[in-house]
C-alpha cells in the first residue's frame, strides 16, 4: 500500500518527526521555509511485499524523487528503525534508491515496513509487508539473528514461574505451486500437484464441480515429504471431467485455486497382426531381392528388422527398408550376396502388443543349364511290345538279342524328323 496522504499511522509519523524523529540521512539539510519552486517527493518505484522463511535475507527497496532531496525515515509497525541498528542496514543510492536490508529474517521481523520521504514541499510514504514463516512448521525455529533478541509476544496469565508462554503466529494459506488446466486421455493417469504454505499447517480438500471428492480406488490424496499435495486419478473416466477446486484452510483463513480437467475420448488400440507374412525366398547371387509383408495395427506400429541376431537400424547403399501408410513393409537387397543368406525377422510393435514374422533367404551361385538331348517320344500303339517299350523296356532286344534294330517304318520316331 502506498499513499501520498498519511492516515492515522502517518499522523503518528509526523508527530515523531516533529518531536525529533531520528533522521536516516545525515547529509540532507533543508531550509525551514519552502520557496514553492521545488518538487513534492514521489515514488518512482514502491516497496513490495515479501513472504519468506526464517533465516532468509530480505531487502526492501524503492526509489524516491523530489526537489530538494528528501529526508528519509524507516519505520517498522510505527516505530522508527535506527540507522545504528545492528539487525537492519539502511542505505541510499545516488539515484534516489533507498534500501532496508536484513541478512537473516527472524519471526520478530514479521510486520509492516514504512518509508517516509519529506522535504519542504511535502511528504510521502509507502508501506511493504514482510511475512516470515518458521522453518519448522510444528514450532519455532531455534535460530535467531545475532544481536537481535526475540521478544515475547505475550505472557501467560496462569503461570507464576519465569517461563513465558510465546503466542504462536498464524499465517493464512498461500499456494506456492498450483497446476493449470489439464487435458487427459480417458483411462490414463491424471495427477494434480500443489504446494501450500501457512501456519499452522493448512488442511486441504479437493472438490469437483463444488462437490467434495472422497478417496476411493480411483481417487487418492497424497502428501510427499517436500510438502507437495497431490490428487491422483487412475484411471480417468469421462465422469472426472469438470472444474476442480483445491481449498487450503487453517485458523488464519483459507485460500483456493481452480482448474479445468478435460477428458479426451479413449484412443482405440489394436495390436499388430500380419495380413501377409514374410515368405521364404531364393535368389541368384548378384540379383536384387525383395522381402515383403503387410501388417495391420492401431496406432501405426514401429517396425524392426533383423537378420538372425543382427538388427538393421538404418538404410545402407545396398540394403533399404520401406513402409507405407497401408501397412506394406519391405526390405530390398540389391544386389544380393552370398553373405546375405540367412533367417530374416520383421517385428511390428505398438502400445497394444507386438508381432513378428520370420522367413529364410537363400542366395545361390548362378549356373548355366547344359544342353542335354531331348528325350524321344513314343507314339502310342496297341502292340503289347510297344506299350512296354513306351515305359522304357526294349522287349525285343531282351528276347531276341540277335534280331536287327527297328526299321525306319517302326514305332519309334524322332522329334527331329
Amino acid at each position: 500500500l502506498c499513499r501520498n496522504r498519511l492516515g492515522q499511522d502517518g499522523e503518528r509519523l509526523r508527530l515523531k518527526e516533529s518531536g525529533g524523529a531520528e533522521e536516516s540521512d545525515d547529509d540532507v539539510q533543508h531550509d525551514e521555509d519552502s520557496t514553492g519552486q521545488g518538487v513534492v517527493p514521489f515514488f518512482d518505484s514502491k516497496l513490495k511485499h515479501y513472504k519468506v522463511f526464517e533465516g532468509m535475507p530480505v531487502t526492501f527497496s524503492c526509489k524516491v524523487i523530489g526537489d530538494p532531496k528528501p529526508k528519509i525515515y524507516w519505520f517498522k509497525d510505527g516505530k522508527q528503525i535506527s540507522k545504528r541498528s545492528e539487525h537492519y542496514r539502511i542505505s541510499r543510492d545516488t539515484d534516489g534508491t533507498c534500501n532496508l536490508h536484513t541478512a537473516a529474517a527472524s519471526l520478530d521481523d514479521d510486520g509492516n515496513y514504512t518509508i517516509m520521504a519529506g522535504n519542504p514541499e511535502g511528504r510521502v510514504s509507502c508501506t511493504g509487508r514482510m511475512m516470515v514463516q518458521a522453518v519448522n512448521q510444528r514450532g519455532r525455529s531455534q535460530r535467531s539473528a545475532p544481536g537481535h533478541a526475540r521478544r515475547p509476544r505475550s505472557r501467560s496469565r496462569d503461570s507464576g514461574d519465569e517461563n513465558e508462554n510465546i503466542q504462536e503466529r498464524h499465517f493464512r494459506p498461500h499456494f506456492l505451486q498450483a497446476p493449470g488446466d489439464l487435458i487427459v486421455q480417458e483411462s490414463r493417469l491424471c495427477r494434480m500437484d500443489c504446494k501450500v504454505s501457512g501456519l499452522p499447517t493448512p488442511d486441504l480438500i479437493w472438490q469437483l464441480n463444488g462437490q467434495t471428492i472422497r478417496p476411493d480406488s480411483a481417487h487418492k490424496m497424497l502428501v510427499r515429504e517436500n510438502g507437495v499435495h497431490s490428487l491422483v486419478i487412475e484411471p480417468v473416466s469421462s465422469r472426472d471431467a469438470g472444474i476442480y477446486t483445491c481449498i487450503a484452510s487453517n485458523r488464519a483463513g483459507q485460500n483456493s485455486f481452480n482448474l479445468e480437467l478435460i477428458v479426451a475420448a479413449k484412443e482405440i488400440h489394436k495390436a499388430p497382426s500380419f495380413i501377409e507374412k514374410l515368405q521364404n525366398t531364393a535368389v541368384a547371387e548378384g540379383n536384387p531381392v525383395r522381402l515383403e509383408c503387410r501388417v495391420s495395427a492401431v496406432p501405426n506400429p514401429k517396425i524392426f528388422w533383423k537378420k538372425e541376431n543382427e538388427s538393421f537400424t538404418h538404410n545402407t547403399d545396398r540394403i533399404s527398408m520401406h513402409q507405407d501408410n497401408c501397412g506394406y513393409l519391405c526390405m530390398i537387397i540389391q544386389p544380393a550376396m552370398k553373405e546375405d543368406a540367412g533367417w530374416y525377422t520383421v517385428s511390428a510393435k505398438n502400445d497394444a502388443g507386438i508381432v513378428s514374422s520370420t522367413a529364410r533367404l537363400d542366395v545361390h551361385t548362378q549356373w548355366q543349364q547344359p544342353n542335354t538331348p531331348k528325350p524321344k517320344k513314343v507314339r502310342p500303339s496297341t502292340s503289347r511290345y510297344a506299350a512296354l517299350t513306351e515305359r522304357g523296356l526294349d522287349v525285343k532286344a531282351a528276347f531276341f538279342p540277335d534280331s536287327s534294330p527297328l526299321q525306319p517304318g517302326g514305332l519309334v520316331e524322332s522329334d527331329d524328323l
